[in-house]
This record gives C-alpha cells, structure tokens and sequence, in this order.
C-alpha cells in the first residue's frame, strides 16, 4: 500500500479527506465516525452511477489506512464550478447553461441497479424532519403520494460545489444522496438548494445573491429547453423537496423552507 500523509490532504470535507494515490488515483479517506456502513452504501452507489453513463469518477476499491476507512476513485483534474462562479461570475448564464446540460445528460440515463427510490428516501426525510410543523407533513406526503415515480439517475444534492470543470470538461462528483427516480424532483432539489441559498445569510453578499438568481434563472430555462415540458409537475414537486430539506437541519435556510414548504398543493 501507498505511504500518504494524513496531515496533507489535497481537500478537506465535512464526511471526508481526499489524498493523492497511485496509478491516476484518489484516495477518499473518511472520518472515523463516518460509518463503515454508508461508505459501502457510497462505492455501491458510485459503480451503479458510473455503470449507467454519467459522467462521474470510476470508484475502484474500498480500502483502510491508519484505522480509517477509504475509497479510492479515478482522479479527476479541475475546479468546482463553484470556485469559476466566484473567480468569473460574468460567466454566470455560461455556467448555468452548462450545469443544465449536466443535469439533462444525467437524467438520460436508466438506473437499473439496487440502488435507494427517490419517494422513500423523500417520505423518510419528511417524517423525520423535527423543523417541519407536522401539521404540513401529512399534505406533503400525501402531494408526494400522487406524483410519478421514475427510473432515471438522480444526483440527489447537483449545485455548482459537485460539479469538477477542466477546461471544456466536466465531471459530476459526491453521489452519496444518489437515488432511482423522477428527474423534476431533482430539478426541484438543485432549484431549492440554490434558491435556499439566495434567500438567507448561506449568501450573506447581497450583489452574489442577484448573480446565483440569475444563474439559477439561466439553469432551469435551459433545463426545461433541452427537455420540454413538466414545468408544472416540477413546480409541485419545490414544497415536497423544501420539506424534505428540513431534515438536513440547516439553521440559516430553515425559515424558507418552511415558507416553501408551505405552498404545497
């Protein structure tokens, strides 16, 4: 096995670290209360996503180095469209073009593999949200309850941070909250993610509030371009997800959610 420096990682996350590895490799080494559990949930979900089509990093193996827990993933070079926004945000239409196209590429793609149901996965995140009053948790799963299943791959948490650019290149990253599902709810949850973001301190500068707007505005038109039609669907689907956001107790967002969630229909 390779000899790393745990003090010197390449990047640093919330769930993990990534070091350099071998052989045009990276190793993503998890902290020790990140379960062994969801690390293998994590390199299933990774190979089924890979095997689909998407454009994401080939997981090889799961590994352990000084008592922790890894897996190592094809490296991919590049800076998060994030980190672009931030250095060239007059490129914003550009970029939310662009992450349209990723999207629109992703939910091309049949999942076939045993991997989660996008509606169980909502359901459970509303049940479980204590922010979320539970007078709108009935109508949220019953407004979920009628909306169409799907068979789609579906990243479960797309936003400009999860998506690695190398000149004309991208590569989507993070699939941890990947599902089998309907692609709108996932619109539904970049445009809750990014909306949410725009609407509260996560955004605290108010001029980079009307730029990620306006990227969020230049993202869903050209969304809904490539695959026309299901706007309404999509708009029915912003309370169920908003909802189920709540779950992921985010203090700044947590007012807006529920507003949004509260819209259900």
């Amino acid at each position: 096995m390779k000899d790393i420096s745990l003090d010197q990682p390449f990047a640093r996350g919330r769930t993990a670290d990534i070091h350099a590895w071998k052989d045009g490799t990276v190793l993503k080494l998890f902290h020790n209360w990140f379960s062994l559990e969801d690390i293998q949930y994590e390199l299933r979900i990774a190979r089924a996503v890979h095997a689909s089509g998407v454009k994401s990093p080939a997981v090889n193996e799961q590994v352990q180095v000084e008592g922790r827990n890894g897996l190592v993933y094809e490296r991919v070079d590049g800076i998060t469209m994030l980190e672009m926004f931030q250095q060239k945000p007059w490129r914003v239409i550009e970029f939310g073009k662009t992450l349209a196209e990723l999207h629109a590429q992703m939910h091309d793609c049949v999942c076939d593999a045993d991997v989660p149901a996008q509606r169980r996965k909502l359901q459970r995140k509303i049940r479980d949200a204590n922010a979320l009053p539970v007078y709108l948790k009935p109508k949220l799963l019953d407004v979920l309850e009628s909306l169409p299943d799907g068979d789609r791959v579906c990243h479960g948490d797309f936003h400009p941070a999860n998506v690695l650019v190398d000149g004309d290149d991208a590569t989507v990253i993070d699939w941890i909250d990947a599902a089998r599902g309907n692609p709108l709810a996932d619109v539904a949850r970049t445009s809750i993610i990014t909306l949410g973001a725009a609407a509260s301190t996560q955004i605290p500068n108010a001029m980079l509030k009307v730029f990620v707007r306006v990227f969020h505005s230049a993202y869903l038109k050209h969304y809904f371009r490539l695959n026309p039609g299901g706007e309404d669907e999509y708009r029915r689907w912003l309370p169920i997800v908003a909802g189920a956001r709540l779950n992921e107790n985010i203090p700044e967002v947590e007012a807006w959610l529920v507003r949004e969630a509260g819209k259900a229909a």
